[in-house]
């Protein structure tokens, strides 16, 4: 059966990293959900148990931190782009601007529940 959902102007939870999430369609492999994180705010410091993401950067600036074993990356987070988040990188984003920075996300599978993300030592 197909879904249907309409952004929200509020958002429906605050995700473990803390940023505002607004949940959007998901199917049985994968959903989507749109990441708001405020002007001059970062994120807690997370990695994922299960799950790997894909993000759509939709406005706003700022930078996203990953660490896989001994590989760090810092990338320039800009409307746009899109990255990768494979299941168990360390990831930390903070936005630099005065605008929200806004983000589309897509997580295979589904997103499980709260207990799939845990903190990490971060970068910021």
């Amino acid at each position: 059966m197909s879904q249907d959902r309409t952004l929200s102007d509020a958002y429906d939870v605050l995700a473990p990293d803390g940023s505002e999430v607004r949940i959007l369609a998901s199917t049985p492999r994968g959903s989507m959900a749109h990441f708001t994180l405020p002007a001059g705010q970062v994120s807690q410091a997370v990695a994922h148990r299960t799950v790997e993401e894909i993000w759509f950067i939709l406005s706003g600036t700022g930078q996203m931190w990953r660490k896989v074993g001994d590989t760090e990356t810092i990338i320039t987070l800009s409307t746009g782009l899109s990255l990768t988040i494979p299941v168990g990188t360390n990831f930390q984003f903070r936005n630099t601007g005065t605008e929200p920075l806004k983000a589309i996300g897509v997580t295979m599978p589904p997103w499980p529940g709260m207990g799939e993300a845990f903190g990490v030592t971060g970068r910021w």
